[in-house]
């Protein structure tokens, strides 16, 4: 199957709250203000909100103040980068969000601390069956119109793939180091730059007929696709969370390569070619391999380099199978309710 792309466009940042409001009027302003309130937004929206992944107004301002740092969205201005209000705000979000990720999500029994042993622990924790596939889900029933909100809800990270997990480079030494970037250079096309994974899985939507532009679904997707990319971006921006994005890394290597076959199957399926496919079909092979390297020679050489390490390397890797698996739940969820998974008017 071809289809005609979209035309390109420029991403959408719609504010979802007050809170988002504040920082987004922040954000695009060329002068400083004197009074910033959102501060007090931010305290008193962390304070009062009952479900922080899936509060839209809370991720999608934290989703704009990592979207600085990354430099994703041009309408965002690199003089707010270092703004020490707007950090404070960032740190307020930040604390709320991690504390309810770690009461909320379930670590497992810590293993001896040897690369051996956790890599045993990691891969029964990514093994541990969850629940309903989307994979599966999608390999075999997704509609048309389905695997194009699938390829929007995944733009937000897979358009920037492997970056937020590339803030650990240098806060890593050894053979750890050496892992994470041997994963990493795979992830950024090995040298060549048509084979960058972001590159790849734009040329997928261009030929869904989708806009590759970044954030060009910004506004269609809902809090908890945020939360997914803001999860990373806090694990990878914070040195004192070293551990957790180590162990992010290594889940998500571990639970790629068979859901990516699925999502390639799934696409075919639907009639659409190579074009649309590669990107999956590149994880296939890739990230069984990256899986071996992410959870003995990066997670299992940090945790025997630095022992005080373990826990948050295990929360890490349970924190990101928690958060996707939220994410692939609401998608699950909707379509098998006969709605879209989208918000706004892409849903309408």
């Amino acid at each position: 199957m071809t289809t005609t792309p979209l035309p390109s466009s420029q991403a959408v940042l719609s504010p979802r709250g007050p809170l988002s409001t504040a920082i987004l009027q922040r954000l695009t302003a060329s002068a400083q203000k004197d009074s910033p309130a959102y501060l007090q937004l931010a305290r008193s929206t962390a304070r009062e909100s009952h479900d922080i992944a899936n509060d839209d107004d809370l991720q999608f301002a934290l989703f704009l103040l990592y979207a600085v740092f990354y430099g994703s969205l041009e309408q965002l201005s690199a003089e707010h980068e270092w703004d020490a209000d707007l950090i404070a705000t960032r740190r307020i979000l930040e604390d709320a969000f991690e504390k309810e990720l770690r009461g909320r999500v379930p670590v497992p029994a810590l293993p001896e601390a040897n690369a051996d042993e956790v890599a045993r622990a990691l891969f029964e924790l990514a093994g541990a069956e969850s629940g309903p596939s989307l994979s599966r889900y999608f390999a075999k029933k997704a509609t048309l119109e389905q695997a194009h909100e699938f390829l929007m809800q995944r733009s937000i990270y897979t358009l920037r793939e492997a970056d937020p997990h590339s803030w650990a480079i240098p806060r890593l030494r050894g053979r750890s180091k050496a892992a994470l970037v041997e994963i990493q250079s795979d992830e950024y096309g090995g040298g060549r730059p048509d084979r960058v994974h972001a590159q790849i899985y734009a040329a997928t939507l261009r030929g869904a007929g989708l806009d590759d532009n970044y954030g060009a679904y910004l506004d269609d997707v809902p809090a908890i696709t945020l939360a997914s990319m803001n999860t990373m971006s806090m694990f990878g921006l914070n040195r004192r969370l070293l551990g957790a994005i180590v162990g992010h890394l290594a889940a998500f290597e571990m639970t790629s390569s068979i859901p990516c076959r699925m999502y390639g199957d799934g696409l075919r399926r639907l009639g659409f070619d190579e074009e649309v496919t590669d990107y999956y079909d590149e994880h296939v092979e890739a990230d069984a391999v990256h899986e071996q390297i992410a959870a003995r020679d990066m997670a299992g050489a940090l945790v025997e380099d630095r022992p005080e390490l373990l826990p948050d390397i295990m929360f890490g890797a349970a924190a990101c199978l928690a958060v996707d698996g939220w994410m692939g739940d609401h998608i699950l969820e909707s379509w098998s309710n006969g709605r879209s998974s989208l918000r706004g008017r892409r849903a309408a």
